[in-house]
């Protein structure tokens, strides 16, 4: 049987969402895919797994994500599918795993699913969310999240961001450290908001490369630290040129809202 679930985690203290090997070795570094299936391992087959190779068999059970994320990027809606034999009665579950699992990471909304779904393969669309402070001066509870000292137009910057509206090459957004060679994605939707000093930015798209988010909001701050142009962002956007794009800015504040299906 096939079961799928919502996965929350503050991403601060994890090496990213995904377990990582080099040279055929796990790297020994706090995950959230490690802690998940710890967990789904000590509820379901009462016994905890090391696992220290990339064999997958050594991997009694397998949690896969709709999608990565990095160290620091947090999560209100990832989705996560495993398979097991056993049959899941979903409020004990949700109960169990939930106090066996970290305080930062908790999981919601458990469901069997056809064994046709697929978390990542059967994704359609994929909902981010950036949040930074636009403030001179620093707050104690600013906590992580990047300050912006000079002042933001908000319609300047829905401006720069509806020229990535649609389907394009976003290779100027690409970090050089990714492994997927595909390039093309689909933006749906974006939306710049602010309630007080913090402000919002939101992106609906089918995929992101890897950075992509953070690189976008780069180019956002450069343009407005600037003065450029709302069209710059078409001009960095049509370069395809990763050095045309502004900064890669801290994954804190980045959050992965919902997979949509």
């Amino acid at each position: 049987m096939r079961y799928a679930f919502q996965v929350q985690y503050i991403g601060k203290n994890y090496a990213g969402s995904q377990i990582q090997f080099e040279n055929g070795k796990m790297i020994d570094a706090p995950t959230i895919q490690g802690e998940l299936e710890k967990a789904l391992c000590t509820l379901i087959l009462g016994k905890r797994y090391i696992n220290r190779d990339s064999n997958d068999n050594s991997r009694p059970i397998k949690a896969i994500f709709s999608g990565r994320t990095d160290k620091g990027v947090n999560s209100l809606g990832q989705v996560v599918h495993f398979d097991t034999e056993k049959t899941i009665v979903a409020s004990k579950f949700l109960y169990s795993i939930n106090e066996i699992l970290p305080d930062d990471i908790s999981v919601s909304d458990l469901k069997e699913v056809d064994k046709s779904f697929h978390a990542q393969k059967s994704a359609k669309k994929r909902y981010y969310r950036f949040e930074f402070i636009n403030r001179r001066c620093k707050n104690a509870f600013d906590g992580d999240l990047l300050r912006v000292k000079f002042k933001i137009d908000d319609e300047r910057m829905q401006k720069s961001l509806d020229y990535l509206l649609g389907e394009h090459d976003f290779s100027s957004f690409k970090s050089s450290g990714t492994l997927n060679p595909s390039k093309i994605c689909t933006i749906y939707e974006t939306k710049v908001s602010r309630v007080g000093d913090r402000v919002f930015i939101d992106i609906v798209g089918n995929r992101f490369l890897y950075n992509m988010v953070r690189t976008i909001v780069g180019t956002l701050l450069e343009i407005e630290g600037h003065n450029l142009a709302p069209e710059h962002m078409k001009d960095v956007l049509e370069a395809k040129d990763r050095r045309k794009a502004g900064m890669t800015v801290s994954p804190y504040g980045l959050t992965l809202v919902k997979v949509m299906y």
